[in-house]
């Protein structure tokens, strides 16, 4: 693909995933693409005592090649998935950070759980053993910042380092958060989240959401905009996308494959998922204010996907005032259905797959779902082939958070930008 025209935008140069369906853009775009159902019995805990059996878990995944053994042991599970997910993001984006000005090129996170296993390792060696048995490492590997910490520190980057917390809606926040810093003169930055929240003490936490899909069968465990919905079915993993200013990735010949656009952002309350109809159409409509174009201009959205009736009826209402007529005819997708909603990684790894749809003009299944209770065009059963220019990226938290992104072709005339 040849430089892209792309106005002041930031750009999309490179994408790295660590997910349940697949380790890296070339087993995750396949599974993505054709429906797998990457949702399994929990295997990290013992379920027994929980009422929520299904997850989505990373497999075949080990630090060892991806992470030094020094920093291993310093760190948790969810930091060991955004340095590997950061490599291959660099990798895919042709792109040493020793080749770009350190205070040139930052990081920045989205974090919900935080380093919750490690915490909970060191924490049961408190109280069965004692203070002097609890490791130095404790004060920082469960703390939110630890992965943007970690990547900073292991790619030698200087610039603009953060993590937002703010539940799923995060997820899309931090891109916003990074196309500041590019404004300000960085030239690059490494932007996505990850999580690894499968643990007893995490478990409980998440049950307190009233959410999570108790179904003992993957294949029905995630049924989002059914009359089956039940829940979600929580994952972990997430993913790291090379963000760069247009300007410095057009001068290195980097190839772009997304425009990010425009971000819209807006709170609606706690837990009060009737306004989420509201707040996702003003942050809609704001994100595409923001890149110069119209609710006509949308070819395709990624769903929030909550599996709860009242937030997906909520989430229907929101795309039918967006879209007015064409509700029924844009396709939307939710592809984490498949796989499972990883909470401030889920939007990422949302994103991630949208910049692969841009790219292969495919939009992906949800997967497991047969039948759609909203008049909307939910895609399933197979991938379909759409000349995508603009896609609508949706996500909200459970604490009230709703935002959306719009990412853009990059041979897509940009009239707006960031």
């Amino acid at each position: 693909m040849s430089p892209a025209r792309t106005g002041s935008a930031p750009v999309v140069t490179g994408v790295g995933v660590i997910a349940p369906n697949g380790l890296g853009v070339g087993e995750f775009w396949p599974a993505v693409r054709d429906g797998h159902l990457a949702l399994a019995p929990i295997g990290r805990l013992e379920p027994n005592p929980y009422p929520v059996t299904v997850a989505g878990e990373v497999t075949g995944f080990e630090p060892a090649g991806w992470v030094e053994p020094r920093i291993t042991v310093q760190t948790d599970r969810f930091t060991h998935f955004a340095l590997a997910a950061a490599d291959l993001a660099l990798r895919d984006a042709a792109l040493d950070p020793a080749a770009v000005e350190p205070f040139e090129f930052g990081v920045m996170t989205a974090g919900y759980s935080g380093g919750v296993e490690f915490g909970q390792r060191e924490i049961e060696r408190l109280w069965r053993h004692g203070p002097e048995h609890v490791g130095p490492y404790q004060s920082i590997a469960w703390f939110y910042a630890a992965c943007s910490g970690q990547v900073s520190i292991g790619n030698g980057l200087r610039g603009p380092s953060g993590v937002l917390v703010a539940d799923e809606a995060g997820g899309l926040d931090i891109f916003a958060a990074a196309g500041g810093e590019l404004r300000r003169g960085v030239r690059a930055m490494l932007v996505g989240g990850a999580e690894a929240p499968f643990c007893p003490y995490a478990m409980c936490c998440q049950l307190g959401l009233g959410l999570l899909s108790t179904s003992g069968d993957p294949a029905t465990a995630y049924q989002p905009f059914t009359k089956r919905a039940g829940g979600f079915a929580p994952a972990e993993g997430g993913a790291m996308l090379v963000v760069e200013n247009a300007g410095a990735a057009h001068r290195r010949g980097a190839t772009v494959q997304a425009v990010v656009a425009g971000h819209g952002a807006t709170y609606t309350g706690r837990r009060r998922f009737d306004r989420s109809a509201q707040g996702l159409l003003r942050a809609a409509a704001g994100a595409l204010a923001e890149a110069g174009l119209t609710p006509d201009d949308v070819d395709a959205v990624f769903l929030d996907a909550m599996a709860d009736p009242l937030a997906d009826a909520a989430e229907a209402e929101a795309l039918r005032l967006l879209l007015g007529e064409r509700a029924s005819r844009v396709p939307v997708t939710a592809p984490k259905a498949g796989y499972g909603r990883s909470y401030s990684a889920a939007a990422v790894l949302d994103v991630a797959t949208a910049v692969l749809a841009l790219e292969h003009g495919l939009v992906p299944p949800t997967p497991g779902v047969r039948e759609c209770r909203f008049d909307l065009d939910l895609v399933i059963g197979a991938a379909r082939p759409v000349d995508l220019r603009t896609v609508l990226v949706l996500s909200r938290g459970v604490y009230g958070g709703n935002s959306a992104l719009v990412l853009r072709h990059p041979e897509s005339p940009i009239s707006g930008g960031m």
